[in-house]
């Protein structure tokens, strides 16, 4: 694998982590029952995003690890999966 496919395939695992992280710890306005005069009830008070870059890059990190140590190291390919044979 060359630097550059790794760096598109981590872009990629991020991207994926930070959509799967970012419900997580939300508390809407309604909920806190602390309404900003003009905005929507269901908007986050603090959506955290500090946190959640963190979390996502650590997560992405390990996940990245996971595949380059199984793709590289391993030298498992998805013609290694067995797939279920057709009738």
């Amino acid at each position: 694998m060359s630097f550059l496919s790794g760096v598109a395939i981590y872009f990629i695992i991020w991207w994926l982590v930070l959509f799967v992280t970012l419900p997580f710890g939300v508390r809407a306005q309604n909920e806190a029952e602390d309404m900003a005069l003009g905005t929507d009830r269901g908007a986050p008070i603090s959506a955290g995003i500090g946190r959640k870059a963190i979390a996502t890059t650590i997560l992405s990190l390990l996940i990245f690890a996971t595949f380059y140590f199984l793709r590289e190291v391993l030298e498992i390919g998805l013609d290694d999966i067995p797939f279920l044979p057709t009738y």
